[in-house]
């Protein structure tokens, strides 16, 4: 089977299936596992690179707010690589290609291959879509083991963590302006045991205004701005320091956002353990190195441990 990837979790899922062969196109954000950015590209952002995060916020909304896209489709190379199977989603139009679009090019196609969109806003939805991507593909038996394996994987968390008292915690998936961490995240602050003070589970991430935000109280401030890996996060915190001081937090902590919190696939699993240890770091191991990144409060510093 010929497969074009047009989200980068499904990317990931496709090659922890062990389908990674039958990919034949991703998009410019596939950067896991690191063979599949060598893959052709079917996407490219029209956001210019260089842009702060309150520059990119209002291009963002500039753009969305004109009915304009954010990303375009190579229609072209896509041709080309006659796949059987396009793999995209709608949780998030600032994340891909509007699936309209993807489905109008592949009606056009000459033999037109079936359009799967994964909307997860739960981790079950998230377990569940793997599953799913599988049977598409024919990999059923590989959809079961990653599905139980993940299970597995978080079960094991749930029971390390269980009796112990649930820090409050606020994660940001933004930090100009504040966005508040929607979807699966609050599930993986309860899983990790810790109480989200901020989100919701299943609902979108949305602004919250600093008054809000202060007044929940959080003991625990999680930056995880959409996309960034841990040094762009701990930049990000530092440039913002004095507005995050201003939530009253004891602990600031930059992870690895776009690697373990934002694309909604198998390595949701390794954010969780990691936020487990972030908050119960004596009954949870810490993850590797480069994971995270813990900064002094109201600082541009950071403390001695960095995981």
């Amino acid at each position: 089977m010929r497969i074009a990837s047009l989200v980068p979790s499904a990317t990931e899922m496709l090659f922890a299936l062990g389908l990674g062969d039958d990919v034949v196109g991703v998009t410019h954000e596939c950067d896991h596992p690191p063979q599949a950015a060598d893959l052709p590209h079917l996407t490219r952002t029209v956001i210019p690179p260089g842009l702060s995060a309150a520059e990119i916020d209002r291009a963002v909304r500039e753009r969305t707010e004109r009915g304009e896209a954010l990303y375009e489709l190579d229609t072209k190379l896509l041709r080309e690589l006659e796949p059987d199977l396009i793999v995209t989603q709608e949780v998030c139009e600032v994340c891909a290609v509007a699936v309209d679009e993807v489905r109008a090019v592949a009606a056009e196609l000459p033999s037109p291959p079936r359009v799967l969109s994964l909307d997860p806003a739960t981790i079950g939805e998230v377990l569940a879509g793997m599953r799913e991507l599988a049977s598409a593909a024919g990999a059923e038996g590989a959809g079961d083991r990653l599905g139980r394996d993940a299970a597995d994987r978080l079960d094991r968390v749930a029971e390390a963590v269980a009796g112990e008292e649930a820090p409050r915690v606020a994660c940001l998936e933004w930090l100009d302006p504040f966005f508040v961490g929607g979807h699966w995240v609050p599930q993986m602050v309860a899983l990790a045991g810790g109480e989200d003070v901020l989100g919701r589970p299943g609902e979108r991430s949305r602004v919250g205004e600093p008054r809000e935000l202060e007044a929940a109280r959080p003991e625990i401030v999680i930056a995880m701005p959409c996309g960034y890996d841990t040094e762009r996060s701990a930049r990000e915190v530092r440039d913002h320091a004095e507005r995050i001081a201003g939530l009253g937090a004891g602990r600031v902590v930059a992870v690895d956002a776009a690697a373990y919190f934002s694309r909604p696939g198998p390595r949701l699993v390794d954010g969780v353990e990691l936020l487990a240890h972030v908050l119960h770091p004596d009954q949870v191991e810490a993850p590797p190195e480069g994971r995270l990144v813990e900064l002094v409060p109201g600082s541009r510093a950071e403390l001695g441990a960095r995981f």
